[in-house]
């Protein structure tokens, strides 16, 4: 009966505590690439890290990921940040932030990086486009 009580009671203390559960709430943003560095040319087989420079517009702006894709010798680029829903944010002016990756040259010929640069007016977007040729 006395281990009845004492799980009964453990159960009752333990339901009650709180594990300050705290959600941190954010959204994806994609932030456009101001400025690249990515060499003129590549060798096939190497890898090559590829820099790029972004603008980030608030302390509560993170770089989460690159958002890339590949289409045959095209790779189009991205940032993407987190951007957390918080009152103590402070607004930031030109700070430019760099981020980079690795890229490994698998194919012969030209590779055309399109680093996303934001939309214009009529919202389409825009590309810095780099043509990088492959040299065995």
């Amino acid at each position: 009966m006395k281990k009845l009580i004492l799980l009964s009671l453990f159960l009752i203390l333990f339901a009650s505590c709180s594990l300050d559960d705290k959600t941190v709430d954010y959204n994806l943003e994609i932030l456009p690439i101001e400025s690249v560095d990515i060499p003129e040319s590549f060798t096939l087989g190497e890898t090559y890290p590829i820099t790029v420079s972004y603008l980030k517009p608030s302390t509560c702006h993170t770089f989460k990921e690159f958002y890339y894709l590949k289409n045959n010798n095209e790779r189009t680029v991205a940032v993407i940040n987190y951007d957390y829903i918080d009152n103590n944010c402070t607004d930031l002016e030109d700070e430019l932030v760099e981020a980079t990756f690795n890229f490994v040259v698998t194919g012969n010929g030209s590779y055309i990086f399109k680093f996303w640069q934001g939309v214009d007016e009529n919202d389409v977007d825009q590309y810095l486009i780099i043509e990088v040729p492959v040299i065995n």
